[in-house]
């Protein structure tokens, strides 16, 4: 906590300056009584217009410069709080960048989107009262109790028992709410993530006619959220009726006392009225930091979120490592891995070693490991044990970036950002010219479909919704092909193509001037017949490595698969 208001440093003259033009405003406005008296007192009650008129303009020069005083805290106290909000966003974002998968699978997309949007808004809007109304309505209440006792010490008396009594209910109330409150912030995080579920999951839900369903649970969510709120609110109605009995109350005291104070010639009528306004002013003040307290504490809960993502471990340092001498681009040594909570390991003792050039097939069924052990390379998780290396080097031990900028991913789900296509193809090689983008567009058989679209110009629209899935799924490969990567994944990025361009597409990377040393992830055995070796995985487990041919014969885990694909063949080997 202590951590993130220092953030505040860079805004030390906007947190000074803000409450202390608040603290003018108030000061202003706690003379404003007196001249009312004053116009009653003297220039009602001789008839002197002429100070009417002069004790009018001080009230208008007063309200000048209060407002005057009040802006100038708005624009001190926004800009602190808005340039604060716009500081936690920035290393908000920057310290998820630096999460793998695995902390961003524990830590969970909907808390961090939550905690990027609603919980540093509302840090934003405790800080920006709070630097305007901390400091400003204790001085208003004190101050005007003060006040009362320069007008007149036994009336002052009243506003003695009057305070206490009205910060007993507001900050009664006040401290009844605070557990609701947060637990309207729970409900409504929950509200928030189920909407987004069905946001991004409307095709699935339409698919399996689900809408009923998911309106229903979306109502029962909505129920309870209605419920506490609405239990929230009625307690916070509470106040308003409760103060204003305990102020009129206090009110017809004064008044009572007032007038035996005004037959007896102790006080003026002025005098009165001015207690009357010191007394309406207590009680706007009171409300006020009463609803501020509530606003800090959610600021506070909003921070002290925010704060656990940020001391959440980033993606660990690399370790002291000894380069191996060695022909291979990839070896997979005794790996084993176990996802945070999953139990049972997704992958188990998998050995592999890769020369470099050679294209190797990853195949097995639903769920057998295939993409978890691609997702090793680029350590986007850590294997749990045993070793990956890439170039002789543990992946532990590689800078993360230096490891990445050497190898290309094209992931399961085709990623595409608002942008023309050029920005897109230059999201990995930012430096890459015109003729290579194109190169990489020729070799992922996309170059026609672009220039149909415009050319490199072409307007991509959020996550490619104006264009097919085998149209983003060659995009998507020919990114990773313009970074000129030493090793290529292709996880199932392929399977929206038909076997002819699947096929040109192989032939057009085996072809490139240097050759990358390519994994293909992939449920069709046509996409794979040609690797130097495919690996053929089950339950985690590798059943078998080898080339096409022989897998056919020796693996029937891959024969399986095979003639399931392709019936003929397996008429003919029959």
């Amino acid at each position: 906590m202590k951590k993130l208001l220092s953030y505040l440093k860079d805004y030390k003259k906007e947190s000074i300056l803000a409450p202390l033009f608040k603290l003018l405003e108030a000061s202003f406005e706690l003379f404003v009584p007196l001249v009312v008296a004053s116009i009653i007192d003297r220039g009602i009650g001789e008839g002197d217009r002429g100070y009417v008129l002069q004790m009018t303009l001080v009230l208008v020069a007063l309200g000048l410069v209060g407002l005057i005083c009040a802006v100038t805290a708005q624009y001190f106290a926004a800009k602190a709080s808005v340039g604060f909000a716009a500081k936690l966003r920035h290393i908000l974002f920057e310290k998820i960048q630096t999460f793998t998968y695995a902390q961003l699978d524990k830590i969970g997309v909907n808390t961090l989107i939550n905690r990027m949007t609603g919980d540093v808004n509302q840090v934003q809007s405790a800080l920006n009262l709070t630097l305007r109304l901390f400091l400003r309505s204790p001085v208003v209440v004190f101050g005007a109790m003060i006040m009362a006792f320069t007008i007149n010490v036994q009336a002052a008396l009243i506003f003695v028992v009057t305070i206490p009594l009205l910060s007993i209910v507001v900050f009664g109330i006040m401290l009844l709410s605070i557990p609701l409150y947060r637990k309207v912030q729970e409900k409504l995080d929950r509200v928030l993530g189920i909407t987004r579920e069905n946001l991004t999951g409307v095709r699935v839900i339409r698919a399996f006619c689900k809408e009923e369903d998911e309106i229903e649970d979306f109502d029962s969510r909505n129920d309870d959220l209605n419920k506490m709120q609405r239990r929230v609110g009625m307690l916070s109605a509470l106040m308003n009726p409760l103060t204003y009995v305990i102020i009129n109350l206090a009110i017809v005291c004064l008044i009572q006392q007032g007038a035996e104070l005004v037959n007896d010639s102790i006080l003026s009528q002025g005098e009165v009225v001015a207690l009357y306004n010191y007394m309406s002013q207590i009680l706007i003040e009171l409300v006020k930091l009463a609803n501020l307290i509530i606003t800090m504490t959610r600021g506070f809960a909003g921070l002290s979120r925010i704060g656990k993502v940020l001391e959440a471990e980033s993606a660990p340092a690399p370790i002291a490592g000894k380069r191996e001498n060695t022909d291979y681009a990839v070896e997979l040594r005794n790996i084993s891995l176990t996802y945070p909570g999953g139990g049972d390991e997704a992958l188990s003792r998998i050995n592999l070693a890769v020369k470099k050039g050679e294209t190797v097939g990853i195949i097995g069924g639903t769920g057998s490991g295939k993409s978890s052990l691609v997702n090793l390379l680029p350590r986007f998780y850590d294997a749990t044990g045993g070793t990956v290396l890439v170039d002789g080097l543990d992946v532990q031990a590689w800078d993360p970036e230096a490891l990445r900028k050497k190898i290309a991913v094209v992931p399961q789900k085709a990623q595409l950002f608002a942008g023309t296509i050029r920005d897109n193809l230059r999201f990995g090689a930012p430096d890459a010219d015109d003729e290579t983008l194109k190169n990489a567009l020729s070799a992922a058989q996309a170059l026609d479909i672009i220039e149909k679209k415009g050319g490199l110009d072409a307007i991509v629209e959020q996550n490619g919704r104006n264009l097919s899935g085998g149209q983003r799924q060659r995009l998507t490969i020919a990114r990773a092909l313009a970074t000129h990567p030493e090793i290529l994944i292709l996880d199932d990025s392929a399977s929206a193509l038909d076997y002819a361009t699947d096929a040109k597409l192989r032939a057009a990377i085996r072809a490139l001037p240097d050759a990358p040393t390519v994994f293909i992830v992939s449920q069709r055995t046509a996409s794979l017949r040609h690797a130097d070796q495919i690996l053929v995985l089950e339950d985690g487990e590798a059943v078998a490595i080898g080339k096409h041919e022989e897998l056919l014969e020796t693996c029937p885990v891959y024969s399986e698969i095979h003639y399931a694909q392709y019936p003929r063949d397996a008429k003919e080997v029959g």
